[in-house]
């Protein structure tokens, strides 16, 4: 009898040790609630009503250890649609819980609620937060932090105090206003009034100074920012007055460090960067600036956000902060597409034994990908539009302009419902070849339609994304959701599918989940599709997005049960 009560208590004990085992590695869940509410708020002088999550401007971090779980609850009490993406959250097997509305959602309507459910697998680093529909993600966006599992440090020292710093673009007229006034007349929207830190325009505006972030430091010690691009139409180059940035981490992968002065950041990508800072109190107090990297034709905001880090005074000390010298940064000029390059070339995964770099080695489907603007028939009531004579401004993939469904493409595709909400024949290639960055073809008028690309199941993808210059050549950071790719490579001119290959690394490329196509240029990704689902695929310049440059990829079920997309929540938004 005994043997077997001792046999029966080992097996207890063993269980047990397995569960706690198991659990330390499964994460906790996480319980969140997202009032979407209207709140006034002063900036520049001026008092608007914006559109928040909990009243606050930027909205509340997000913060999870990898293997977590979030449910998140978001409650529209405002008079506009809205949804909520969850910005470079891998969402295995939980496309639901994404956010792009009519992607993977019917946005949640006035009065309505929905919970977002989805666990962090095999992610740590910064993400981010943001409205996915319309123009609203202006304010409506946070920081998500996700830590390493409990026990496991970073690939780098532990740093002294984290800060999240989030750019934002700001408007003092209503953005929902503007967008859809140039959706009607075709032309480019206005331009914003001013960038934000941390929702802080800074010293460099009208009566701005008192709207100032601060970051106060201690000497010799080593801070890790975690940078955010949330702004709407923007890359943005970031500079501390006299001190170097070590760069660790990127759109929540790690990289191999490397210092720099200044790092470029587009809307949609994060950065982490360690700040180390002086060993002695320096007699000076230091400005911290961003302001755009633009290629475009169209006009932008060039204007300079900025905050200021300032040391702790000694206890003894009788200075004041405020007489203290301001040093300022030098940044690079607009333009500057040569420090853009080498700075991303810069960007390479760790790559060893801790975090691999798992880079498809074998190709199934190959894709050349042309993206960039173009023109539409004009389509406004009155007969008179804004673009190059009489048309509308466009932009296109393949020379597709994606026209967004009337209901979400993921509750079309899981239910056998495509007729009339998508077609499945999005080119592989441009309609025609052409001198994609040299003088373009005399037809610059694009086809639209609701068209997406499907992938079976584990489907290893190459993607080439190649700039154009119809109306104007300009860098485009691309984003795809449900996944990392890798940045094989990225040059100028006319991708050459016979030599430029050579040069792509498949050692240890950056894996992102927005990477900037070069202005006149092109840029080489790879994928492995092990996601099944809808995924969006677009510029994350909001005004091209706007417009139509955006697709999207349909990845099957695999055959086995953990290869399989769940059935929806019972509280999806209905359309």
């Amino acid at each position: 009898m005994v043997s077997h009560k001792l046999l029966a208590f080992v097996t207890t004990i063993l269980c047990l040790s397995v569960e706690l085992a198991l659990s330390k590695h499964s994460g906790i869940t996480r319980h969140y609630k997202f009032d979407i509410k209207m709140q006034s708020v002063t900036r520049l002088c001026q008092k608007k009503s914006i559109v928040t999550v909990n009243g606050q401007f930027p909205g509340p971090t997000i913060t999870a250890r990898e293997g977590d779980r979030l449910l998140i609850k978001v409650v529209n009490n405002v008079q506009y649609n809205v949804s909520i993406h969850w910005h470079g959250v891998r969402q295995l097997r939980s496309g639901w819980a994404d956010g792009p509305a009519y992607i993977t959602q019917c946005p949640i309507q006035t009065g309505q609620s929905y919970v977002y459910n989805f666990t962090v697998t095999g992610q740590r680093g910064t993400l981010f937060w943001h409205a996915h529909i319309s123009w609203l993600r202006v304010t409506l966006y946070g920081p998500i932090v996700i830590l390493p599992k409990r026990g496991v440090p970073y690939p780098f020292p532990q740093p002294y105090k984290e800060v999240p710093i989030i750019f934002g673009e700001w408007w003092k007229a209503d953005t929902e206003t503007i967008i859809n006034q140039a959706l009607q007349t075709g032309g480019a929207p206005n331009i914003s009034d001013a960038f934000t830190i941390n929702g802080l325009p800074g010293p460099l505006y009208n009566c701005s100074a008192k709207d100032t972030f601060k970051l106060k430091v201690k000497p010799g010690k080593t801070y890790m920012l975690r940078l955010i691009n949330a702004a709407l139409n923007d890359e943005l180059f970031f500079s501390i007055a006299n001190h170097n940035l070590t760069v660790v981490d990127a759109d929540a992968v790690y990289v191999k460090p490397f210092k720099t002065n200044t790092v470029l950041i587009t809307p949609g990508q994060t950065t982490n960067v360690l700040l180390r800072t002086k060993n002695h109190h320096p007699n000076a107090t230091f400005l911290m600036a961003a302001r755009p990297y633009a290629t475009g034709p169209a006009a932008f905001d060039n204007s300079t956000t900025s905050g200021i880090l300032e040391y702790h005074l000694p206890s003894n000390s009788t200075k004041k902060t405020n007489k203290l010298p301001l040093l300022k940064p030098s940044l690079p000029i607009f333009n500057d597409t040569t420090f853009a390059t080498k700075f991303n070339k810069k960007l390479r995964s760790l790559a060893n034994s801790n975090f691999p770099a798992k880079v498809p080695q074998r190709v199934d489907r190959r894709f050349f990908f042309t993206v960039g603007l173009g023109l539409s028939p004009c389509t406004n009531p009155n007969g008179t539009c804004q673009g190059p004579n009489n048309t509308m401004l466009a932009a296109s993939v393949n020379n597709v302009s994606f026209v967004m469904p009337n209901t979400a493409l993921l509750q079309a595709h899981f239910f056998n419902q495509s007729k009339g909400v998508y077609t499945t024949d999005f080119p592989a290639n441009p309609p025609f070849k052409f001198n994609y960055t040299g003088n373009p073809p005399s037809n610059i008028m694009v086809s639209s339609g609701t068209k997406v690309v499907v992938l079976p199941f584990n489907t290893s993808v190459e993607v080439v994304m190649q700039d154009t210059s119809i109306i104007g050549a300009e860098s485009h950071p691309l984003h795809l959701h449900g996944f990392n790719f890798f940045v094989l490579a990225q040059g100028f001119g006319n991708f050459n599918p016979n030599k430029d290959p050579a040069k792509f690394n498949l050692v240890d490329p950056a894996e992102r989940n927005t990477v900037g196509v070069p202005s006149g240029g092109w840029v080489a990704i790879r994928f492995l599709a092990d996601n099944p689902g809808v995924w969006f695929m677009h510029c994350h310049l909001e005004v091209h997005t706007s417009w139509g440059l955006k697709m999207a990829w349909i990845v099957m079920d695999g055959n086995r049960r953990n290869q399989k997309l769940p059935p929806p929540p019972s509280d999806l938004p209905k359309c």
